[in-house]
């Protein structure tokens, strides 16, 4: 029995590990993975931030790297790494939650091995669950290498021939330059009407302007935040226009269907495509939690992390749970420390 028990070691269950370390609260981390920064380290071989290192802070430890330097994938983990040592922060690994029901008042805690019981859980799973694929992947002739997004690290998994990458957001059409730059031929796949903003501006890195206007800080609930969470995310920190200018780019339009021989676009079909990149995003899943209703974008129905239908249960680390920077490294403390105070005058009410 633990009195709190955090489902995630990423950033958002680091950050609430580190409040409760401070209030001396009993707690737990359980984590699917097999080690710290594990799922940053999964993803493809050249993923820097977008937000440079003074916006990257957890609470407590200072991101380890001058002002306005982007970290990359490696440097993530190792900061998340020393995270954990320096705050002597209890994780047990290779432990991947499978049901979670509250009981007679007790959360019941399910993994493949073991049983687990607490009196509060915080879900800190983050917003990526399921890689989605759209279904005519099933059509295409089997000798052309597919890959998720979440599966690809670099040009070296490619086979001779054409590229397709699908998805025209900042995973999407980064792997599409990268691949772009070895000079094959890469079809896109996707709407060519990006959004794309520089990482920096008039000298001043973007996140500097974000927090000079207040964007960080609008919450979703307010006029300007349900337009901001509502609409595309805009690409950051590539020259969209230069890339999808390249000779070696074709642009395709939405992808329609496809069979043995070909890939039928908007703009026609292609039947020299070898590999594809499918970084077409994931679905939520959080369907193993017993009890709670969700949202139109199957979310935990919730106010600022609290659950509308279980007592006792929170969540951080989604997208806009209060503001843009809620599921960011640097962001994500704010969500923490309001949880903290919502469950300490909590317990102090009863």
């Amino acid at each position: 029995m633990k009195e709190f028990i955090i489902i995630g070691a990423g950033q958002s269950g680091l950050a609430m590990a580190y409040n409760l370390s401070s209030n001396n609260k009993d707690y737990l981390i359980l984590d699917a993975n097999e080690y710290i920064g594990a799922p940053w380290l999964k993803r493809w071989d050249s993923l820097t931030l977008f937000t440079p290192t003074e916006y990257n802070h957890l609470p407590g430890m200072k991101f380890p790297f001058p002002k306005g330097y982007y970290p990359n994938k490696y440097e993530v983990a190792d900061y998340l790494k020393s995270y954990v040592d320096k705050f002597s922060i209890p994780i047990e690994f290779k432990q991947k939650v499978t049901s979670i029901k509250k009981v007679n008042g007790i959360f019941d805690i399910t993994t493949a091995s073991t049983s687990y019981k607490a009196k509060q859980v915080i879900i800190a799973t983050g917003p990526f669950h399921t890689p989605y694929t759209p279904p005519c992947h099933a059509d295409i002739a089997k000798d052309v290498v597919q890959l998720h997004s979440e599966n690809y690290k670099s040009p070296s998994q490619l086979q001779q021939g054409d590229c397709l990458v699908v998805g025209a957001g900042d995973s999407g059409v980064q792997i599409l330059s990268e691949i772009a730059d070895t000079g094959r031929t890469v079809h896109f796949s996707g709407t060519n009407k990006i959004k794309a903003i520089p990482q920096a501006f008039l000298g001043k890195t973007l996140w500097w302007w974000f927090t000079k206007i207040g964007f960080l800080s609008v919450n979703r609930f307010s006029k300007i935040g349900k337009w901001l969470s509502s609409g595309v995310q805009p690409v950051i920190g590539t020259d969209v226009k230069s890339l999808l200018a390249k000779d070696n780019v074709i642009h395709m339009g939405r992808t329609l269907s496809a069979d043995e021989s070909s890939i039928k676009f908007q703009k026609g079909s292609v039947s020299s495509i070898r590999n594809i990149i499918w970084a077409t995003g994931f679905k939520p899943n959080f369907f193993w939690i017993d009890g709670i209703s969700f949202d139109e974008m199957n979310y935990p129905s919730n106010y600022r992390g609290v659950s509308n239908d279980i007592e006792g249960l929170y969540f951080i680390g989604l997208p806009w749970l209060y503001t843009r920077g809620s599921a960011t490294l640097g962001g994500v403390y704010k969500d923490a420390q309001y949880l903290m105070n919502y469950i300490s005058e909590n317990v102090k009410a009863a």
